[in-house]
């Protein structure tokens, strides 16, 4: 009995969509039943076949393959103008994720596609530009009202970009992005809904003339609830204007999480302070350690711990810090976190390299032998 087939037709286009394209295309040899059903799956997923980094392969056989990626792009341009031609019914997904070389006239045909469809709440778009300038994103990708969710890497915003209201967008990803700084804030600011932020871009790719700050960027999310942010795109907002204090509460933030943080740094702990201070409903806070050998000189500062003791976290339920290399300060911020969280249950420390067993209990020790506001809580070291 052909049970599969009997299935609401939801669920049949559900377990066609957790399949690569090529497989879900490939059912329409089963029967003439299926022949088209592939056809009408509302999540479209395109991944260039791309070789690792490290492969057995001889030298030679590594650069034919090298050399023999634009015709792979070109059969994977074609597989997806025939999938776009030949498709039925709305698209609600749909993910790019490929090598480009600048910008590539065939992406903007798609996009210009799925915006004359206007049933798009999902945009992924994950290019890989390399030593190139990146994509630069068409105009008609900004009249996709119905997103929900826009994951951008490896694009190019212009100045000239005009943004209508993104009313429904409630997840924004913006990574390696190349705008200036005000574009960006007026993406922000026509996203009304967005709860959620990861922004991960460097000072190369952004410009700034110089006045725009971080009152400037929170200003554009005032319900947002899960931040995601690469410490050193600090450089992007006038850092020497950082203020102690936002005008204006994150009330909704509920999760945050920053990357390649330094205490050292001279921004480190004003701009983490800054961000707490101004969460007063802050759950979970998450921070991955940065390699202090790594800066230079003039990024050092001479904050310490003492100037931040009036913070509070009176909502924090769990703390994580990734990459820890026991450094003293690195200790001493966990303990300033035990002390400040009353309502703390869960403490994760995860090293960025192997500690003993006897390195591991000493540590323990001194951190459950600190002041802890909550009795309850729990501290792991892995």
């Amino acid at each position: 009995m052909d049970r599969i087939s009997k299935l609401p037709i939801g669920i049949i286009e559900t377990i066609l969509c957790l399949l690569p394209i090529q497989e879900a295309a490939r059912t329409s040899i089963l029967s003439k039943e299926w022949r088209y059903r592939w056809t009408k799956i509302p999540k479209l997923v395109f991944i260039q076949d791309r070789p690792h980094a490290w492969t057995d392969e001889s030298a030679l056989a590594a650069l034919e393959r090298y050399r023999d990626r634009p015709s792979e792009r070109r059969k994977l341009f074609y597989a997806i103008y025939q999938v776009l031609l030949i498709h039925e019914g709305p698209i609600h997904e749909f993910t790019l994720d490929m090598e480009v070389d600048g910008s590539c006239v065939e992406i903007d045909h798609f996009l210009h596609h799925l915006s004359k469809k206007n049933t798009l709440k999902i945009l992924k778009l994950d290019l890989d530009a390399g030593a190139f300038e990146g994509h630069r994103l068409p105009i008609c990708l900004f009249s996709l009202h119905q997103l929900t969710s826009l994951y951008l890497h490896g694009c190019v915003l212009y100045e000239k970009h005009s943004f209508k209201e993104f009313g429904c967008l409630t997840t924004l990803h913006v990574e390696n992005v190349c705008t200036p700084v005000k574009t960006l804030l007026r993406l922000l600011s026509s996203c009304p809904l967005l709860k959620s932020l990861t922004l991960d871009v460097e000072r190369s790719l952004v410009t700034n003339n110089g006045d725009t700050t971080f009152v400037d960027l929170f200003k554009c999310l005032p319900v947002i609830e899960y931040l995601y942010f690469k410490f050193f795109t600090i450089e992007c907002f006038v850092p020497e204007r950082l203020p102690k204090e936002l005008p204006t509460a994150l009330a909704h933030l509920k999760y945050l999480c920053l990357d390649n943080v330094c205490f050292i740094h001279k921004y480190g702990l004003p701009f983490l302070a800054l961000l707490i201070r101004s969460s007063p409903n802050l759950e979970k806070l998450e921070l991955v350690m940065y390699f202090e050998d790594w800066l230079g000189e003039d990024e050092i500062g001479s904050f310490t711990l003492e100037d931040y003791s009036d913070i509070m976290l009176e909502h924090l339920i769990e703390f994580e810090m990734q990459q820890f290399m026991e450094a003293e300060h690195e200790l001493d911020f966990v303990k300033l976190i035990l002390a400040k969280s009353p309502a703390l249950k869960k403490v994760s420390v995860f090293a960025c390299f192997k500690f003993d067993e006897g390195e591991v209990e000493e540590i323990l020790k001194r951190l459950y032998l600190s002041p802890r506001a909550s009795p309850a809580v729990k501290i792991m070291l892995e």
